[in-house]
């Protein structure tokens, strides 16, 4: 037989098995959806509404996985953000952002956050001299409330470095962690110049005392994924790349450490290099990196990205593991999620919408009273104009029922 003859012969050969196994992966499947249907109890078709098993909708198939004991009590509502008072109030010419979650010391609540002032001019101007973001030339603030709502703003915790140092354009994007008797801030970092494919990374400083003073580490304690391929040198140009890289191999940001199982899980933000508008909206993924010491080293997940979704990290615990809001950004925005590993996470609830962003959560709250209670109440932060932004605080409520004007009312829904 002449090669054409056994090239001819093994096409066949090819085409008779690939229809064979596509006839036994078809009758598989067949018979994998009969032997599902066959587990559809009464209790599911009259909980879902279901007419007909014999005629399911893609919808209908995804619905009876569901666990009928799924239970709403990781559902809630945001309500009207409510404006503090003191030196947290809006102040125009003055920027205020990204509140920490809040600890209590000595009988007061204490907050750190983002602090500049001045107009924002953006990527336009002299971007050496000029401020490009409401978060550019930051430096990282606190205050203090012996109620949540009236602040006395205490002066700056965390500086700027020095000229040449990673740090030295601008420090924002804060977060709190109190653990054996010691403080530990950690926060995103902007060296300069800033320019829109500019790689900023997450720095940590520590203290004896929520008051300082603060002993800011030498080098950072996260970075950009650096596999990632910009095309061209236009440093104003985010947008074209040759390779992307890894989901987070242009931006690490809004840094939070939680202590959990004897480690330290550092959950943040990831921006992809070419960064792209997806039919969730802009692709941002969350990832976690894990220490054994407060201070690093911190190792990114081999499993990253844990979070398909989100924008800022809002994460607490929760009956051994790990709860998360995830809002702004994604198919799975606006939902509440939850992990047993701090890795694996699960929708648990969809929430109507999320009227709270860069949220500062309760830390002193009963994290296992229910899964949400962390979520009563907290600080968020508003655009009171493009330049200048404030701290809020917000609220919610749980929602366990609807009830029409009139109708009795279920103790969660007063």
């Amino acid at each position: 037989m002449g090669k054409l003859g056994k090239s001819i012969t093994v096409l066949l050969l090819t085409i008779i098995m690939t229809g064979c196994n596509s006839k036994i992966s078809k009758e598989e499947t067949h018979e994998h959806e009969n032997q599902e249907l066959m587990k559809i109890t009464d209790e599911q078709i009259d909980h879902l509404g279901i007419t007909d098993v014999n005629h399911l909708s893609a919808a209908s198939k995804r619905a009876l996985k569901w666990p009928m004991d799924l239970g709403n009590e990781w559902f809630i509502e945001f309500e009207d953000l409510k404006p503090l008072k003191g030196d947290l109030a809006y102040e125009e010419g003055v920027v205020r952002r990204d509140p920490s979650a809040m600890i209590k010391h000595d009988g007061k609540y204490y907050v750190w956050y983002s602090r500049s002032t001045g107009e924002t001019q953006g990527f336009g101007g002299d971007v050496e001299n000029e401020k490009v973001f409401p978060w550019d030339r930051c430096d990282i603030w606190y205050a203090t409330s012996e109620d949540g709502w009236t602040w006395k703003e205490e002066g700056v915790a965390v500086k700027r470095g020095e000229k040449g140092a990673y740090d030295d354009r601008s420090v924002f994007t804060v977060e709190i962690m109190e653990h054996d008797g010691k403080y530990y801030l950690c926060y995103q970092t902007v060296k300069s110049p800033y320019n829109v494919r500019v790689k900023n990374q997450v720095g940590l400083s520590w203290a004896d005392s929520p008051d300082g003073p603060w002993t800011k580490l030498d080098e950072p304690i996260l970075s950009p994924a650096d596999n990632g391929v910009w095309k061209g040198d236009n440093l104003q140009d985010r947008r074209s790349v040759i390779k992307k890289g890894d989901f987070d191999s242009h931006k690490v940001h809004d840094p939070c450490i939680l202590p959990y199982k004897g480690k330290f899980y550092l959950y943040y933000k990831g921006e992809q290099m070419g960064e792209e508008i997806t039919f969730g909206g802009r692709q941002i993924r969350h990832g976690v990196a894990i220490a054994d010491n407060p201070l690093g080293p911190y190792v990114k997940s081999p499993y990253n990205p844990v979070s398909n979704s989100g924008h800022e990290i809002c994460v607490w615990p929760y009956n051994d593991g790990i709860a998360a809001l995830i809002t702004t950004d994604g198919p799975e925005k606006n939902t509440i999620q939850w992990s047993p590993d701090g890795v694996n996470f699960e929708i648990m609830s969809v929430l109507k919408s999320v009227d709270a962003h860069a949220i500062g959560l309760n830390r002193t709250a009963d994290v296992e009273k229910e899964p949400t209670e962390i979520l009563r109440w907290g600080l968020t932060h508003v655009y009171n104009s493009w330049h200048y932004q404030s701290i809020m605080r917000f609220s919610s409520k749980r929602r366990t029922s609807h009830t029409a004007p009139g109708e009795a009312k279920g103790d969660d829904d007063k």
